[in-house]
């Protein structure tokens, strides 16, 4: 039976949603940080404070085959629940299937709004008010399942798409330690 509360952590790149994940653990125990990309500067950090870690360039191998390989570490370190954290890989209707209710990741905008990339811009563009950022269940469908939940923050009339992005992160490494401990306690 998976555990619920024994969490791996998906990044491709920094990791800062990563780190605040790990730094404010508090229901779950982070059990593997695993990356598509080995050089994703994310892996040292979790390397040198002694997490289990796994990586492989997911470039040039089928999308299915990769997330093979992928759920068996899962399994290997016991893992219950996966965490999406800057992992920018669509993954496959198989593992999302495999997964199914145990995968969550954080987004960059106040879904169901600008599900996708270049969120920041696109909000800015269409004068909205607030932007933000959005903790959902993963489903076939990209950045449409369950909410599970949102920080707003205002969009300011000196914003840009990078100022914009600093201030939302902000909110992201607060919303989604939050929302994971809630979720692995359901």
């Amino acid at each position: 039976m998976r555990d619920p509360k024994h969490v791996a952590i998906l990044i491709s790149g920094r990791g800062s949603n990563m780190r605040a994940l790990v730094e404010q653990a508090k229901e779950y125990e982070v059990a593997l940080i695993a990356s598509n990309k080995p050089e994703a500067p994310g892996l040292e950090w979790a390397r040198l404070r002694g997490f289990s870690t796994w990586e492989l360039e997911s470039k040039g191998i089928e999308k299915e085959a990769f997330d093979r390989k992928l759920s068996a570490a899962l399994e290997v370190h016991g893992v219950g629940t996966v965490a999406l954290a800057g992992f920018m890989r669509i993954l496959s209707p198989w593992f999302v299937h495999e997964w199914r209710g145990r995968i969550v990741n954080i987004h960059p905008s106040l879904l169901p709004k600008y599900r996708g990339l270049d969120t920041h811009a696109r909000a800015i563009a269409d004068a909205e008010q607030f932007g933000g950022c959005s903790v959902h269940l993963v489903t076939e469908e990209l950045d449409a399942g369950e909410v599970l939940g949102q920080a707003e923050v205002p969009i300011l009339p000196t914003d840009n798409a990078q100022s914009l992005e600093r201030r939302v992160l902000a909110e992201e490494h607060r919303l989604y330690p939050t929302v994971l401990s809630e979720f692995v306690m359901r």
